[in-house]
């Protein structure tokens, strides 16, 4: 069986094609611009013509791309949009109205003069064609992690964000509670249900980056649980304790707010059960949720991994906590780090139902 694991980033797409006859490090791997900063790119390119523009396809990932699109009204150039794609700027149309954004309920109302930009997570074409390149076909299963705050127009979409991971939590916090059947996309995760839109396969996996990730770093033979796993992406970062292959705790925060010396604090506060939501969400980062702790003791393995883990690799040694750094490791699954999501979204294939 062959299966296409696509982990969509900040900063990078990371593409796996795995095929369960052959080992695992075997697998043909693309590291590529993440979508969001691709269609960035696009954006200001048209500012720098000087081209009005209209945002058409369905909801993906901001970041990059949200921050071009606010720089281009700036500038004074125009954007349009369509009412899906206008979603990925905010989750409320009129908040998106009032930035300065036309919204088009249709096609056809779109002027013939503006560029057009078509919003997507997942390129299959692109990917196709590179697969073909390299005389590779396209696989019939496909495996998606890309990050879905929810739908929350009327709250802080950080909040929102964490009380579903709270909930995931309460009813088991398993790998299969976190991972999606294409086919079966909760309402309120409109981002995953845009991607399945795109891959429009019954059979797809769809899961949120951040777990993925967790799950992926789990692979590493030197993660012993109970562990405390830490994904440093290029956006966020996401830690989760983990016992008995169960997510029990978890935080997440911006990492441009963190440098070393805070995450090793908020690690051991976290590990203790003394970590609040407050601590992280008046910081600016998403929140915390512990529903069981153990202290840092009781913790086997503290698993880093991510594009951004060297916020801890580059501390001098006087900086480091040695109740920390003695059960750190880097965690590099199948000897890539930079494909833990790829390998979390294939948990099931890889080592069983976790």
């Amino acid at each position: 069986m062959r299966i296409l694991a696509i982990d969509v980033g900040t900063g990078t797409q990371d593409i796996l094609l795995h095929d369960t006859e052959r080992e695992v490090e075997n697998s043909f791997v693309m590291v590529m611009p993440s979508p969001t900063v691709i269609i960035a790119g696009r954006i200001k390119k048209a500012t720098k013509m000087g081209h009005d523009i209209v945002l058409k396809g369905d909801v993906m990932g901001g970041g990059p791309s949200v921050r071009a699109i606010k720089d281009h009204i700036k500038k004074g150039c125009k954007v349009y949009a369509t009412e899906n794609a206008a979603l990925t700027i905010k989750d409320d149309l009129e908040k998106v109205r009032a930035l300065g954004i036309i919204i088009l309920k249709d096609s056809e109302n779109i002027p013939d003069e503006l560029e057009e930009i078509f919003l997507q997570d997942i390129d299959l074409n692109a990917i196709e064609n590179a697969l073909q390149s390299f005389g590779e076909d396209m696989p019939d299963k496909v495996a998606v992690a890309v990050q879905d705050h929810g739908n929350s127009p009327d709250i802080s979409n950080r909040i929102y964000r964490f009380r579903i991971f709270e909930r995931l939590i309460d009813e088991g916090g398993d790998f299969g509670r976190f991972a999606y059947k294409g086919d079966a996309i909760p309402e309120e995760f409109t981002r995953m249900a845009s991607v399945s839109r795109t891959i429009g396969k019954k059979d797809s996996v769809i899961m949120d980056t951040g777990p993925a990730a967790i799950f992926g770093a789990l692979l590493d033979p030197k993660a012993i649980q109970p562990a405390i796993v830490v994904n440093i992406g290029n956006g966020h970062t996401l830690a989760a304790i983990v016992d008995n292959n169960r997510i029990v705790a978890l935080f997440e925060h911006h990492t441009s707010a963190l440098d070393g010396i805070k995450l090793q604090q908020h690690i051991n506060d976290f590990a203790c059960g003394n970590l609040k939501f407050e601590d992280i969400y008046n910081e600016g980062g998403h929140g915390c949720y512990i529903k069981e702790s153990m202290g840092l003791k009781a913790i086997h393995s503290i698993m880093i991994t991510g594009p951004r883990r060297n916020i801890l690799q580059n501390m001098r040694d006087e900086d480091r906590e040695r109740n920390i750094w003695e059960k750190l490791h880097f965690a590099a699954p199948f000897g890539n780090m930079m494909l833990s999501g790829c390998y979390g979204l294939l948990t099931s294939h890889l080592k069983g139902d976790l």
